[in-house]
């Protein structure tokens, strides 16, 4: 049976925090996606989240924790790096990968030395880190490789029949997952692009991050596969001189087609006998936005998905590796 989402109110906040002692799997909502979460302590009940989720085992997981003074409680070294950037963006969108202590269960960090650690900036996510008392694992509360929920409707759809309760707290404000700094390594580096930027986190650290590897022998972090936040539809991107073109093509093979537009020039394709989305035009609100436009394009029934490439520039790296991981190799 669907469960259905619950007003995050602090009686539910209790409940959830109640089943996760208990084991169980409570989806809820941080400032980028809603996470599928899991005692992080309890091996059993991290390894509902990987069949819930249909995610391979070497794939680890983040953690959240209540603040920053946790961080030792699971890092087994934390350097003054780390310190740095939970001090300028703690609570917020950015994950720390560092050395595990031993307890750590290899099912958290997918049996890697290293464990990923965040503090989230949502009051509910917060409050319920803080009823619950330990660490949280939470990747994102939808099946393997699909798009992110970024509101509690999309997990209902999604997981409901194997999540034990959804916690509603709104539209997620920021849209796409976390930033992932690795500071395992000698120097600091960047696993996964968020809304917190590599010039950023560059700034705090006075130090360049190395970039992520273009051929990782092994899944450091989440999101690092070369598909992913993927909807069923194919999809493919495309520059917006080149959208009319390809559109007259593909309708004229009788194809089912939807876009994502975002320049005056894709949002002059209305009219084409296309579903046409228009997307905003920061960075900031199409981040927020995109989940859940593709989202509503998927459920079309139809044959191709366009998506108009935004600018390629540093602002927008981290809107440009989720669309490209979502077209996978039509990208």
């Amino acid at each position: 049976m669907t469960t259905t989402p619950i007003f995050a109110d602090d009686g539910a906040i209790a409940q959830a925090a109640a089943l996760l002692k208990q084991g169980r799997l409570v989806a809820f909502p941080t400032e980028t996606v809603y996470g599928l979460g899991a005692d992080a302590s309890n091996p059993e009940a991290v390894a509902r989240i990987f069949a819930a989720k249909g995610r391979p085992t070497d794939h680890p997981l983040i953690v959240h924790i209540a603040d920053a003074e946790q961080l030792s409680d699971w890092a087994a070294v934390v350097p003054e790096s780390a310190l740095k950037l939970a001090a300028k963006f703690w609570p917020g969108p950015m994950a720390l990968v560092l050395p595990k202590q031993d307890w750590v269960p290899p099912a958290v960090t997918g049996g890697q030395a290293t464990v990923a650690l965040r503090v989230p900036n949502h009051p509910v996510a917060l409050k319920l880190l803080q009823a619950f008392g330990g660490g949280i694992a939470a990747p994102s509360a939808n099946r393997f490789c699909r798009i992110s929920p970024t509101l509690a409707s999309h997990v209902a759809e999604e997981l409901g029949d194997a999540v034990d309760m959804i916690l509603d707290g709104g539209p997620c404000r920021v849209g796409v997952e976390s930033t992932i700094i690795d500071l395992s390594g000698e120097r600091p580096r960047l696993l996964r692009p968020g809304q917190i930027s590599a010039e950023a986190v560059a700034g705090v650290l006075a130090i360049d991050l190395l970039l992520p590897e273009a051929q990782a022998s092994e899944v450091r972090a989440p999101g690092m596969l070369a598909v992913h936040y993927a909807p069923v539809t194919a999809t493919m991107l495309c520059a917006a001189e080149d959208m009319r073109d390809l559109l007259a093509t593909l309708l004229a093979e009788g194809k089912r087609l939807g876009v994502l537009a975002h320049s005056p020039q894709g949002l002059s394709l209305a009219g084409c006998g296309v579903e046409i989305l228009a997307m905003p035009q920061s960075v900031e609100a199409y981040a927020q936005a995109l989940y859940a436009s593709l989202r509503q394009l998927d459920g079309l029934g139809l044959d191709l998905i366009l998506v108009e490439r935004p600018p390629q520039n540093s602002a927008w790296r981290a809107v440009n590796d989720r669309l490209a991981k979502a077209a996978g190799a039509a990208a």
